[in-house]
Formats: structure tokens, C-alpha cells, sequence
């Protein structure tokens, strides 16, 4: 019986693998710092493999700072923490599939690996711009004592990194990049192969961005730089008033066409001016003219097409042939077929020499080979019709005049945002710098103006608000109350609207009235479920080997194991669960029986028998709910009669 591990994904065991599998002559040995062998990159060995010279030196193109190397560490380093669910701060949590998770971005985002591993389909995100004043992160750098003194008061107390990056910083860019660095690694990894991210900055790291973003998602998958006018002036500018911010995009994939969707409300429908008999299935039409020059030249689009006059025209109004670079556009196949469908048009020209200028029909409705189409033009990448005040507006509203949060977004920028990318209203959007949750709140009103089913995880770290500061005042300690009340009111205020729709009769005309999911569920990153041994064996008496008898930890309730278990075995942590009273146990199911947990200790035959006649995908009980091996090999050879296709863990 397998035991799960309780911990987070090695990924730097993982890339090992993958280099393994396809230069196993890289790989080499190496003793770790207890002295036991483990495998090792033989880098060296590596780069020489996947060049066909001799290589010699270190020149490349690259960028790089002081400290990535350890970011790059820090990214794939595993840690035994857990999610532990808070109820009475969630909002309908037994039916929402929403999050909110409370805590270090970076140790969330290596907790989601297992269960969220390539199921986002949106990431956005707006981090700290860098600005000198607005920095701080946690991250785990080893320090030494001296270090540490050096530095008092930057690293608590399980030295983890708490950095206010100030100008003043010999590091200043440096520790930027390497905050962004891995987070941004491990956020790949969750997205869809027709994922995408979008991250907001301005001119204080735009640059560095980009090129970290060229590395972690690969170059050939930048999408844009938008550029959005947040403001539309700075009086208090001392040279150039900038007025802008930048978003950057990428995709996971850009050779995917389902990343985007069809922007079907930006073409211009004035250009369709024209109606003919086929109006009703064709719609309106502009023309274009079927010659060109200048391009490729094609002896085969170089023919004559006969006038209503019965004369003879060649491309660009020639009477006869001649080889000057001019073309049709089309064959003569399909000129023909365009003859017998009507869609060329002959207008009179005393510019050309034939006397006739050739067109074609470009309809609404249909494409050049009569084939229902829906028009659209592409996104463009300047943002100008929402501004940062709306934000201030937005929170003011529904906060009773008071915004509380300096630097949300406007949820309009981010509801255009999703209507980039092709969700097909449903998909999960992540926003792992979530500041006042603005992402949450334009998920919730998109879903309610179009009926869709779209879902989001927000992440934020419960930095503490300033005691002087109103928001301090009103309650909230810190970002993350603010941030949980702010989805309360939001969703309260779209149910409101969307019920008043509804008596209305407005609401999605035909379709029956469906309220969005406006729920969420809170988890906390705390310490791992299971108890810590720190003592060698010759330490122990037998009070201590008593109270370890169970290997988790007191405080730990069913809920807070289930969810770690989710966690483990790569469950969505969204998924309905309900518990049961099975032969006075507690047994809980998630989803049904895609997952089935007992922890209680000593479950009897007669429940493990039970619980196997519900044939679970997944089943999952305490190493210490059996009282030796041989009751371990029964609970194994019960399932393999009751249920062979379930899987079996303890923890």
C-alpha cells in the first residue's frame, strides 16, 4: 500500500528525467550533503551533445542577473506545506468551483502543480512594479548567522525573505527578476496548451519582463506589448507625462488558433455598403480589385477575362498580354465559378486601357466560395477607452465611498482581457497577485452578462494594510479581507441586478435565468498535515514513540487531511464532496467516488468492505486506521475482489 508523500512536486527531479530519456550519456552521479549518491547534469557533457562543433567557452545570448541561478533553485525546490480550508470566511462553499487562497504566491503556486497541471486557460496578473516602494516578497534564500545579522529584520522566522526592495538596493533589478522568475515558471506549467497570461507592468520593468518572459515561455510565443492609457493626463510631470502602461502577452502555444477568440464586433460594417439580389443569404458587400502588382508573380494568373462589351481585358486593364508583374488574384477555375455566381463586378474605368476595371464581391454572410462566415477583425494592441479611475470609481461604489485598495485595476481592463481568449465561456483564470481581486469581479460579470461558466483561483499574500490607513480603520488587517469582501459585495450586487433582469424579462431572452457562481471557497497555506521527527532514533523513549503513534499533526481536522490528500493526488481542489456515516465512520466523497477518505483510526472490515462496494476511483485511509501489516495486505486483497480499479494510499 502506497503512502503519499505530502509534499510538492520536484521539478528539478522531473527535468533530470526528461534529460534522461533523451541524453542518457549526460547524466552522471553526485553525493548530496548527507553523503548519499543521487543523479547529477553532466553540463558539460550536455553541450557538447547538442552542438555539432566542438564547443569552447561561454559566449551566448542570454540574460541574466545576480541570483537567477538560486531563483531557478528556490522555483523547483519542494516543500511540506498544505492548504488548509477556512469555512466560515468561504461564500457558498459546498457548491462554489471557486478559490481564494490565502498566502505566498510562490508556495501556492508549487502547491496547485499536481492538481492544476496544464487546466488554467488565463492567467492574469499585475506584480509589483518595481517602483521602490511597493516590494515585498518571501522567498526562502539560505543565509548564514552573519548574514542574517547583517540583515535583521529582513527574513522571519523561518527564514523566509521579507524584502521591501528599495531604491537604495545594490540589487534592485536583480531581486525583482528573481522574484518574477520562478513564479512565472510554475505558472506555465498550469496553463492549457492554448493557455494564456497576461501581465501587467510599466516602464520600471517592462524591459527585464519581456526578456524573462522570452526564456520561461519561449520567444516564439510573445503575442503582444498592449498598451493601455490609464490616465489622460499628469499635471505634475516635470518633462514627458506618461499616461501609459503595457501588458504583455504570451501564449503557452501561438501555433494554436484556439487561443483567441474572434474579435466579431470590431470590423467596420459601414465598408459593406452595397446590396444585390442575394442580400437576404449574402448580406452587404464592399469590392475589391481582383489584379494586383508588385507581388509574386504568377505566369498562370496572367490571362484574359472577357467585358459585358465582349472585349477582352488582362490584369491591370491591359488589351493584351504582357508580362509587367500585374496578376489576377484568382484562377481561371475560379473566375469562371465567380461568373456563374455573380460574384464579380465590371465597372467602367477611363484609366484603364481595356476600358474596365474587374472586382470582386466581398460579402457579410459568406466567404469567396459562398460559405457562411462570421466577420472579425483582429484585437489591436492599444487600450484607450477605460481608465485607471474607474477603478476608484468601482471600489467607491461598492465599498459606500470608500476605495480602500490604491492599486486595483479597473475590472472593465480585465473583463476585455477575457473576451480576448477564446474560454467558449467556461475555463479557469488565475490571478496569482490579486491584490483587491479585481480579476474575481470581472469573471462574475462576464458570466452574468453572458450565462457563462468561467471559474477563478485567486492568490494573494495577507500582507498587513498600514494602521493609519482607512481600510485599517474599517476592519481590514489586511489585503486579503479586503479582497474576500470585495467578491462578497460584487457578487452580491450581480445577483441584485440580475434578478431585477429578470422580472424584467431581459435576461438572456430565451434562455432560462441562471445566477453565476459568486461563491468561493478560502484555503490557507499553513505547515504540512504530518508531525516533523527530528530526533535520531537513539533519542527517542517511550513516551515520545507514544505520542507519534499517529504521524499527524493534533490540530489537523478531517477536512484539513482531505484537502492535503487532494493536493497529493492531483484532485481539483473545486470538486463537491459530502460526508457519510458508514458503520459510525466518518467517510467522505469527493465528487462521488472519484475519491473516497476515511481517517478515522481502527476502521473496521465491515466499512473498508462497504466503501469498496462503492468501487471509488481513489481511496485514501491513515497509516495508523490499521493495527499491523497483515490487516493492510486484508484491506488490499478486499478492494482487489470489490473494486481491482481502485487505487489505495495512506498517510
Amino acid at each position: 500500500m502506497e503512502k503519499l508523500k505530502q509534499e510538492t512536486v520536484n521539478f528539478t527531479e522531473k527535468n533530470i528525467d526528461k534529460i534522461a530519456a533523451l541524453f542518457p550519456s549526460a547524466i552522471t552521479e553526485t553525493k548530496d550533503a548527507d553523503g548519499k549518491l543521487k543523479r547529477a547534469v553532466n553540463f558539460d557533457q550536455l553541450k557538447q551533445l547538442l552542438s555539432d562543433e566542438v564547443v569552447d567557452g561561454d559566449e551566448c545570448y542570454e540574460f541574466t542577473w545576480v541570483g537567477k541561478k538560486q531563483s531557478i533553485i528556490e522555483g523547483n525546490r519542494p516543500i511540506r506545506k498544505t492548504l488548509r480550508p477556512c469555512k466560515e470566511e468561504s461564500k457558498n462553499w459546498d457548491t462554489t468551483e471557486n478559490l481564494y487562497i490565502e498566502g505566498d504566491n510562490l508556495d501556492v503556486l508549487k502547491l496547485l502543480q499536481n492538481s492544476y497541471l496544464n487546466k488554467v486557460k488565463m492567467i492574469y496578473i499585475d506584480p509589483p512594479y518595481n517602483t521602490g516602494n511597493d516590494f515585498i516578497y518571501r522567498d526562502n534564500f539560505k543565509v548564514s548567522k552573519e548574514d542574517y545579522e547583517e540583515e535583521m529584520g529582513l527574513f522571519d522566522e523561518e527564514e523566509n525573505r521579507l524584502f521591501k526592495n528599495t531604491e537604495s538596493n545594490g540589487r534592485f533589478h536583480s531581486d525583482w527578476c528573481s522574484m518574477m522568475y520562478p513564479r512565472l515558471q510554475l505558472a506555465r506549467n498550469l496553463l492549457t496548451d492554448d493557455g494564456v497570461i497576461f501581465i501587467s507592468i510599466d516602464d520600471n520593468e517592462v524591459h527585464n519582463l519581456r526578456k524573462i518572459c522570452d526564456e520561461v515561455f519561449g520567444e516564439e510565443n510573445f503575442v503582444a506589448q498592449l498598451i493601455w492609457q490609464k490616465k489622460t493626463g499628469a499635471s505634475d510631470a516635470k518633462t514627458i507625462a506618461t499616461i501609459t502602461e503595457y501588458i504583455l502577452v504570451y501564449t503557452k502555444q501561438n501555433n494554436i488558433l484556439s487561443v483567441f477568440s474572434r474579435n466579431t464586433t470590431s470590423y467596420d460594417i459601414n465598408r459593406y455598403k452595397y446590396q444585390d439580389k442575394y442580400f437576404e443569404e449574402r448580406g452587404p458587400y464592399y469590392i475589391d480589385n481582383l489584379d494586383r502588382g508588385g507581388l509574386q508573380y504568377s505566369e498562370s494568373l496572367n490571362y484574359g477575362i472577357e467585358c459585358p462589351d465582349g472585349t477582352i481585358t488582362y490584369p491591370n486593364g491591359r488589351i493584351k498580354y504582357k508580362n509587367d508583374g500585374w496578376i489576377w488574384k484568382w484562377s481561371k477555375e475560379k473566375i469562371k465559378w465567380a461568373q456563374e455566381n455573380e460574384f464579380l463586378e465590371f465597372r467602367e474605368s477611363d484609366k484603364k486601357e481595356s476600358g474596365w476595371s474587374v472586382c470582386y464581391k466581398n460579402y457579410l454572410k459568406v466567404n469567396n466560395e459562398n460559405k457562411p462566415i462570421e466577420r472579425a477583425a483582429p484585437y489591436k494592441n492599444l487600450i484607450l477607452d477605460i481608465l485607471n479611475s474607474d477603478a476608484a470609481a468601482g471600489m467607491k461604489a461598492l465599498f459606500d465611498t470608500n476605495t480602500y485598495f490604491e492599486y486595483s485595476k479597473p475590472y472593465g481592463l480585465i473583463l476585455k482581457l477575457i473576451r480576448f481568449v477564446n474560454l467558449s465561456n467556461k475555463g479557469i483564470i488565475l490571478d496569482f497577485f490579486s491584490g483587491s481581486a479585481t480579476t474575481a469581479h470581472a469573471v462574475m460579470q462576464l458570466n452574468a452578462e453572458d450565462g457563462g461558466n468561467r471559474k477563478f483561483i485567486m492568490v494573494q499574500l495577507p500582507e498587513e494594510t498600514d494602521p493609519k490607513s482607512e481600510a485599517y480603520k474599517a476592519g481590514y488587517k489586511n489585503i486579503c479581507e479586503i479582497g474576500k469582501e470585495r467578491i462578497r459585495r460584487a457578487g452580491k450586487k450581480i445577483e441584485e441586478e440580475l434578478n431585477a433582469k429578470s422580472k424584467e424579462g431581459e435576461l438572456f431572452k430565451d434562455e432560462e435565468h441562471k445566477t453565476p457562481d459568486t461563491g468561493f471557497r478560502v484555503l490557507k497555506v499553513d505547515s504540512t498535515n504530518m508531525k516533523d521527527v527530528y530526533y535520531s532514533p537513539s533519542q527517542y523513549n517511550q513516551q515520545m514513540l507514544l505520542e507519534l503513534e499517529s504521524n499527524i499533526k493534533d490540530d489537523r481536522t478531517d477536512i484539513d487531511l482531505l484537502y492535503g490528500v487532494l493536493l497529493d493526488w492531483g484532485v481539483p481542489l473545486s470538486l463537491p464532496h459530502i460526508t457519510e456515516k458508514i458503520g459510525g465512520k466518518d467517510v467522505h466523497f469527493v465528487n462521488d467516488t472519484d475519491l473516497v477518505a476515511c481517517f478515522e483510526e481502527h476502521v473496521p472490515e465491515e466499512v473498508i468492505r462497504e466503501i469498496a462496494r462503492r468501487k471509488p476511483l481513489r481511496v485514501v485511509f491513515r497509516d495508523s486506521s490499521f493495527r499491523n501489516s497483515p490487516d493492510k495486505i486484508n484491506v488490499t486483497e478486499i478492494f482487489k475482489t470489490l473494486s481491482p480499479e481502485t487505487t489505495i494510499k495512506v498517510i
